[in-house]
């Protein structure tokens, strides 16, 4: 699956100008959802600091079609590598649902180690909120 997850990424990821403001597609990430279901999104930068990482466009796609809840996620770095979501990747997925700290993210292509997000996240501020449902 891993490699479905990348090669699907890299389809989408097209380092680009957008305007003199905007670059988009230098990373790209792919999600595959507990329904089995695969988005994809694409880093945006703006001058103005307004973007949005890969990681978020492709949950944002997620979101869009009705699914939010992730089972595995990558994110192709430019040189072609893979690389953990950063910070508010992190929470943004945490906040999705009681069981994203489950979420299996890649953490190295050629070897495919992968880590759990709760892992990069030990001690979650928000775990309490969710055991109140």
């Amino acid at each position: 699956m891993w490699n479905k997850l990348y090669n699907a990424a890299k389809v989408v990821q097209n380092d680009r100008s957008i305007s003199p403001f905007i670059d988009a597609g230098g990373v790209a990430a792919a999600i595959l959802t507990k329904q089995g279901n695969i988005y994809v999104g694409v880093c945006i930068d703006t001058a103005s600091t307004l973007g949005m990482c890969a990681e978020r466009n492709a949950i944002a796609n997620m979101i869009t079609h009705g699914e939010s809840r992730i089972d595995k996620v990558v994110a192709v770095m430019p040189d072609g590598k893979v690389g953990a979501p950063c910070g508010a990747c992190r929470e943004f997925m945490m906040q999705l649902d009681r069981n994203s700290g489950d979420i299996e993210i890649l953490l190295d292509y050629e070897t495919k180690r992968t880590v759990r997000l709760k892992d990069l996240l030990p001690e979650w501020w928000g775990t309490y909120r969710f055991r109140e449902d």
